[in-house]
């Protein structure tokens, strides 16, 4: 059978699982002899059915296949043989000798004897052997755990214990495309078509009467279910237990690998699904589908962050097949300018850019101290000197060379994928492990005597979806810890100490290269199975592999014991050297470093300059000495654009540079003078605190395109005037006039009847949700064109109010509601398929596409007063109710799984952790509640510290940090930061001064590193989330029209990926959404820390200063 037959007998499979044809699975795995079920065949053996256990053995194996089928047969039999002696049947034991057994007579003719005897004892157990046999359910564990050693060591098992991992309804997702892709092939396509069957292809038939609608795309309707309604489907793949991959899966490079590459499997051949003529010419040359406003894009294919981030789709979910483009580059893309140099103070040995924000770079020097950098402010915002935390975790071979004073150096620096956490690897021993929760805030976390000798190298990893670090070092040894410290796994099988480490994930298997000094390449999947890989690479000495951003990509660098340098690309599919760069010039003493970028670029610091090749090209494409000073072989490191590369300096300090997208980025903090003396602003002083203008006009009739850059530097400026280095006086930063910032009112919303109470950006960021107190939710959509191609909302492109072709409103049931006293809610799931939302009366599951109702459930009363998809399964929901309990309900079967009580009034926020596995609620009775997931029972309860004279009463939100570890308490009194760890206040802020009024709402920005808040006179702070302190007050008179007095927002909402655009919805119906101008970029600085004693910035006094 084909590689693709195969393919497809698992997607059957899958499907046949999800439908719980149970009986149908398990035959199709035994007929096919591809998937050998240990979970069903341990149920079998364990209730002692051995009929169906042999022969569900039998489609993978027979007796005399080898010694390990022989011995698995035997001792299945054997037990079945004691059973019927031990129940006395002696009768059905002598049938089992006779027919069962004797098969293995003419192998061990004295075994069969013995077994024979056992006949004539009164107890089997008086056989010597037989003694410690106890009762049939330890015995049957017993051999359990024997048979399961068998199967793993039986080559005819190989490759076929593990189940691959596929996204849920993988079959479903398959044949919605397939749709999809025959409906762009009618000539007339309707909207919203109509699929009634599979058997044949679909065709959109004419419409009566005279003209046919327009030729538009509408995405067909998807297959679904015939139960009572579609499942939402659980965010884990089939099956449930993350599954370890095995020893032939290993991206190619293995011997048994899998036949079929990636290409070939994405390709159904004619000979297995028949196409038609038309469409076969389709598949050669694929178009994208065009962009209409009848399709809402939730799933951005070009957006790599959200890939990464997204789960897996729903079976209902939408998709296109898209080409795959090359960006087109220049030179000008090629940071080889120098920007600006800073001084470390020690030679440099590691540097790495934050993941989330190009210009913070983590520092590691030769004397143990790491500093965390930003670029734009040309400041140390970290500093953290080598000092052991804890010595004595520490072994008594390290303790020995820290008594003898042994100068400890940093050789690896490194941030999580998340930028949670920093890694830090030294020259002896030691690795240790920062939480990192902003600028101003970088805590010890976890400190490991990880290695015997050097810690080379160190990097992050998410095998089975747990953070882990990974270490190698000069004991030969490469180990697997998860953050907390604890060890999972030490991989054996180097002769040589380890010079690093490079892990990935191809095809959802995770794995692990390693190279070590004697040149040798090896590979490891996350298991106690050794190396699947042994090659040699070139130079034979120390040597490092990088993948390309895509991943798809692999390249490894390194310097031979002669110094001779070599830079390669390796082709996966053969484990042989595809391409080998040329061009270096001098045999150095040391190891070469190199880096890559954007898929296109690789640079090498080699001879004292910064060597460039273009992936596809082995000859250098440019290079640059960055103006002089480098050492002969400097470090370098690109950040996450590309626009900016770090290279290392002879006197003990680094370079940064910039292309001119770079420059731009590096200005992001300055505000140009010629930006200043262009349109003068009036502004009044706040108390305490200087102010400065946020200035940057831009007219409304101009076709400004947005940039995410969001700065308006002049390219053509090669270098940053010296000048910048010269600290600055910090001044808050006030918008008073619309032309101060970007920012749109929603189409259909301006002098609405109804007042917005809950606001949403969809999670792909293309659309706006809001719903109204009279239960109807409105959306709007931004699709790509000209002005903004990426088509994701922005206030300098005017969206659209999207409904369905049929007119349909998402309504709620609002029958015999007193919406005066109605809490309205809404949750919209991960994939932007569905929004649940109730107001007052029964929750109402609605499809996105065509506003339908699904289906309802939790009627009043109590009537739901918020919702929450649980963060794994969408299936899964926790809705707050009126009596202050909380329901655990799993949609799939209408039930109600827990109930959770323990507030008082009514509840009003709901966030879940994964990190912590905890659900946080909050309600009207200002108390927040810590409840376990894996139990739903309570940890904690804590009151929120009321300010003086105030009653502990009013709604209270809750949402958590990107951290997953601190989460945001908004009280109308109040904000305050939790940590969610130990369940207690860590900071808080009071209104004050200016923004004295009553909060309405606040929300974190996308990156939790600003907090948007609205207050009921109008005013909304933008507050720095580490520290509390204000950044940035926008007045009413910014964007609220003249002479509508008690006009306010309500609620704020902020982008899922743009961290400085957010909305607001107001109390007379309308939506507005705020930007900074493209000169500013961001909404005021950092304040320093003296500013802490303004009385405009923070107020982080303790609850007994409050209650004075």
């Amino acid at each position: 059978m084909s590689s693709l037959s195969r393919e497809l007998v698992f997607l059957i499979l899958q499907f046949l699982e999800e439908e719980k044809f149970k009986e149908s699975v398990h035959r199709l795995e035994k007929e096919s002899g591809f998937f050998f079920n240990t979970k069903y065949f341990d149920e079998k053996v364990l209730a002692g059915e051995w009929d169906d256990v042999e022969t569900y053995l039998s489609g993978f194996t027979k007796v005399d296949d080898n010694r390990y089928s022989m011995k698995i047969f035997f001792e299945i039999r054997k037990q079945k043989y004691l059973e019927a002696l031990d129940r006395q049947e002696k009768a059905k034991a002598v049938e089992i000798l006779v027919q069962d057994l004797r098969v293995f007579s003419t192998f061990n003719e004295e075994l069969y004897k013995e077994i024979t005897q056992l006949l004539t004892l009164q107890n089997f157990r008086e056989n010597e052997q037989l003694s410690k046999y106890g009762d049939t359910k330890t015995a049957r564990g017993i051999m359990l755990g024997e048979l399961k050693k068998l199967i793993e060591a039986n080559p005819l098992f190989r490759d076929k214990l593990m189940f691959p991992t596929l996204r849920s309804s993988r079959l479903r997702t398959l044949i919605n495309q397939s749709l999809n892709w025959q409906h762009q092939l009618c000539k007339n396509p309707r909207p919203n078509p109509d699929i009634k069957t599979l058997f044949t292809d679909h065709t959109c038939t004419l419409p009566n009467g005279p003209l046919a609608p327009s030729a538009v795309n509408q995405p067909v309707t998807t297959l679904t279910k015939p139960a009572a309604y579609p499942s939402l489907g659980p965010h884990v793949p089939f099956p449930p237990g993350p599954a370890a991959a095995n020893a032939g899966a290993l991206a190619s490079w293995m011997a048994a690998a899998s036949g079929a590459s990636a290409v070939q499997a994405a390709v159904v051949t004619p000979a297995l699904m028949p196409q038609p003529q038309n469409q076969m010419s389709i598949l050669k040359r694929p178009r994208t589908p065009p962009a209409t406003p009848g399709i809402v894009d939730y799933q951005n294919p070009d957006h790599e962050l959200m890939k990464r981030l997204r789960p897996a789709p729903s079976v209902e979910e939408v998709t296109y097949p898209a080409p795959r483009q090359q960006a087109p580059w220049s030179l000008e893309d090629l940071p080889t300018k120098a920007a600006l140099a800073l001084h470390q103070g020690s030679t440099v040995t590691s540097m790495e850019f934050y993941p989330m924000q190009n210009t913070l770079l983590l520092v590691g020097s030769a004397t143990g101290e790491i500093t965390l950098w930003e670029l734009a402010a040309r400041e140390r915002l970290v500093s953290r000197p080598f000092k052991i935390w804890d010595m004595s975790n520490c072994s008594h071979q390290f303790q020995a060379l820290i008594a003898k004073e042994t100068p400890i150096s940093v050789t690896r620096v490194a941030w999580s994928p998340d930028g949670n956490f920093i890694g830090v690897a030294f020259t002896k021993h030691l690795i240790q492990l920062y939480a990192f929760s902003g600028p101003n805030d970088l805590r010890q976390h976890t400190e490991i005597d990880a290695h015997v000798g050097a810690v080379n190298d160190l990097a992050f990893a998410n095998p089975n979806r747990q953070l882990c670090v990974i270490t190698c070092g000069d004991d030969k040894l490469i180990k697997v810890w998860d953050v907390s410290g604890r060890k999972h796994f030490t991989f054996e099988g180097h002769d040589a100490p380890v010079y690093s480490i490079c892990p990935h994930y191809k095809e959802n298997i995770q794995f692990i290269f390693s190279t070590a000094i004697d040149g040798k390449i090896k590979a490891w999947l996350y298991d106690n199975l050794g190396s699947r890989v042994d090659y040699d690479a070139p130079g034979k000495w120390c040597t490092r592999m990088l993948y390309s951003a895509d991943g798809t990509r692999l390249f490894s660098c390194g310097t031979s014991k002669d110094g001779d340098s070599f830079l390669v690309e390796w082709n996966e599919s053969e484990g042989s050297i595809k391409r080998t760069y040329k061009e270096f010039q001098k045999k150095l003493a040391g190891v070469v470093q190199f880096d890559t970028s954007k898929n296109h670029f690789l640079a090498v610091g080699e001879d004292g300059q910064i060597k460039f090749w273009d992936m596809n090209n082995i000859n250098v494409l440019t290079s640059t000495d960055a103006e002089g000073g480098l050492p002969a072989l400097p470090h370098l490191r690109f950040n996450k654009d590309g626009n900016l590369l770090a290279v290392t300096t002879a006197d003990n300090g680094f370079k940064i540079l910039a292309n001119p997208a770079g420059f731009r980025s590096l200005r992001a903090m300055e505000t140009p003078a010629s930006e200043t003396m262009r349109t003068p602003v009036d502004f009044k002083a706040v108390p305490g605190a200087p102010v400065a203008s946020v200035n940057c006009k831009v007219e409304r009739g101009s076709p400004v395109r947005h940039s995410q850059m969001l700065n308006g530097v002049d390219p053509s400026k090669s270098r940053i005037d010296d000048s910048t280095d010269k600290p600055k006086s910090w001044q808050l930063a006030e918008i008073l006039d619309p032309s101060q910032c970007f920012q749109a009112t929603l189409p259909d919303t301006a002098g609405s009847s109804t007042k917005v109470v809950q606001l949403l950006y969809t999670n792909s960021g293309a659309g706006i949700l809001a719903l109204g107190s009279n239960g109807i939710q409105r959306l709007w959509k931004w699709v790509p064109n000209e002005q903004n191609p990426s088509g994701k909302a922005t206030a300098t492109v005017v969206p659209q109010h999207w409904q369905p072709n049929s007119g349909l409103l998402m309504t709620n049931d609002v029958s015999g509601v007193n919406l005066e006293n109605a809490a309205p809610c809404i949750a919209l799931s991960k994939n932007d398929s569905y929004v649940m939302s109730a107001a007052g009366g029964k929750v109402s599951l609605f499809n996105m596409m065509t506003f339908k109702v699904m289906t309802t459930f939790m009627p009043p009363p109590p009537a739901s007063t918020f919702l929450a998809f649980h963060p794994q399964d969408n299936n899964v929901i926790a809705i707050g109710m009126e009596d202050s309990t909380i329901h655990i309900y799993n949609v799939r079967v209408d039930e109600v799984k827990s109930k959770l009580k323990g507030h008082q009034k009514r509840i009003t926020g709901l966030a879940f952790s994964t990190a912590l596995n905890i659900l946080v609620s909050s309600g009207a009775d200002a108390q927040i509640c810590f409840w376990s997931i894996d139990t739903w029972e309570k940890r904690k309860s804590v009151a929120i510290q009321m300010p003086a004279g105030k009653a502990a009463n009013g709604d209270t939100r809750v949402q958590f940090h990107v951290d997953q570890l601190r989460i945001l308490v908004v009280h109308e009194t109040q904000l305050a930061v939790f940590d969610a760890s130990k369940m207690e206040c860590i900071r808080q802020w009071i209104p004050q001064d200016s923004l004295s009024a009553p909060i309405s709402s606040a929300v974190y920005a996308c990156n939790s590193q600003l907090i948007y808040t609205t207050f009921r006179d109008g005013n909304i702070g933008v507050f720095d989330a580490d520290s509390l302190r204000l950044r940035c007050r926008i007045s009413p008179s910014a964007y609220l029209p003249q002479g509508n007095q008690g006009l306010s927002p309500l609620v704020v909402a902020a982008h899922p990926q743009d961290p400085n655009q957010f909305a607001v919805g107001l109390n007379d119906g309308s939506v507005k959404m705020m930007e900074p101008t493209e000169g500013e970029g961001k909404w005021g600085m950092i304040p320093p820390s003296e500013a802490i004693n303004s009385p405009s910035t923070t107020s982080n006094q303790t609850p007994e200063q409050l209650q004075r």
